[in-house]
């Protein structure tokens, strides 16, 4: 995971007082703990909830509405030098952080290659207080990065954006804290919209795939590896931070026939985009229904709900065909 250039400016916020930039002199040299680092910043970012987008084209000819977006551009094409470009774009993220929040942090910014994509990130670090072990065995105070709480963090698939044939999906950033004028601040700042909402599309794809398990009357055991090559490929993408796509999913689904579920998508109305960010969370509940009240435990494989499982909507009863031997010896002995 080469790194290219790497910064780190300080935002610091006094009780009550608008936030002072304190920008680095230099960009950070190469280190294995910076590598480290950015392989943790992966992981967590990667974790969060996120929006997915493209920058804002404020005219036909495609120019861009805000002054990052022109300005990652000039430091692209190498009219900008990496400390000027990161320390105007701390400078604005401590603006709105001073009209939201009242915190001091680390803006973290990396421009970096995974295989032949580059990318750049942004996160708004903040510390946490913890402990370490010196060389005479004594126990000191450490603080640490805490990569766990990211205020604000994007990433922009630079090799996307930059392709002939670029999707509306390059970029992503968190969603998650500071309430929604914060999120809608951050990205006006960036210049971002919108270009799919994961969510949305992640519950679509689960619905075309169980009317595509239904049209094809798969087997059971069938129906369950489906389901399972469905969830580890998601999963696997959403790990990564990127997009699913259609065609690699059908592929995923039946190698020895490809395009059936790519096909089953083209041929009927879901208005699916060719590429979806998986969303986490409702993929986890894609996985198992659970549920637990009254002192009874219900959780069962969403395959099965129509087969082994049905649900009576009109008495709202659960109605279970196959009890597992070992449930049903424990009832027949009582």
């Amino acid at each position: 995971m080469p790194i290219l250039h790497s910064i780190i400016h300080r935002i610091d916020t006094a009780s009550g007082e608008t936030p002072t930039l304190v920008p680095a002199t230099q960009e950070l040299a190469p280190s294995p703990a910076l590598d480290d680092l950015l392989a943790g910043f992966n992981d967590a970012f990667n974790a969060k909830p996120k929006a997915w987008g493209h920058f804002v084209e404020s005219t036909p000819d495609g120019e861009l509405s805000s002054p990052f977006a022109s300005e990652l551009v000039d430091y692209l094409d190498e009219s900008r030098d990496f400390a000027t470009f990161t320390r105007d774009v701390a400078r604005r993220i401590a603006e709105l952080i001073g009209d939201h929040l009242s915190l001091s942090g680390d803006l973290l910014m990396l421009d970096h290659r995974v295989g032949d994509t580059r990318y750049l990130s942004l996160a708004l670090l903040h510390h946490r207080e913890g402990f370490g072990v010196d060389g005479a065995l004594s126990i000191v105070p450490v603080r640490q990065l805490n990569l766990a709480q990211m205020t604000l963090a994007a990433r922009f698939n630079l090799s996307h954006w930059r392709s002939d044939s670029p999707s509306r999906q390059y970029l992503s950033w968190t969603r998650d804290r500071g309430g929604k004028k914060l999120a809608e601040g951050f990205a006006s700042l960036l210049g971002a919209e919108e270009g799919v909402d994961a969510s949305g599309e992640t519950r679509t794809l689960l619905k075309a795939f169980s009317d595509f398990v239904e049209k094809e009357d798969l087997p059971e055991e069938a129906s369950r590896e489906k389901t399972e090559a469905l969830i580890d490929y998601a999963s696997d993408q959403a790990r990564r931070g990127e997009p699913m796509t259609i065609e690699a999913l059908s592929e995923v689904l039946d190698e020895q026939q490809p395009k059936a579920f790519y096909d089953h998508i083209r041929n009927a109305d879901y208005g699916l985009s060719p590429e979806i960010p998986p969303d986490k969370r409702t993929l986890n509940r894609f996985r198992r229904f659970t549920g637990r009240s009254g002192g009874v435990s219900i959780s069962f494989d969403s395959h099965l709900l129509g087969s082994s499982v049905e649900y009576d909507e009109d008495r709202d009863r659960l109605i279970i065909k196959q009890v597992p031997g070992q449930l049903r010896e424990q009832i027949k002995k009582r």
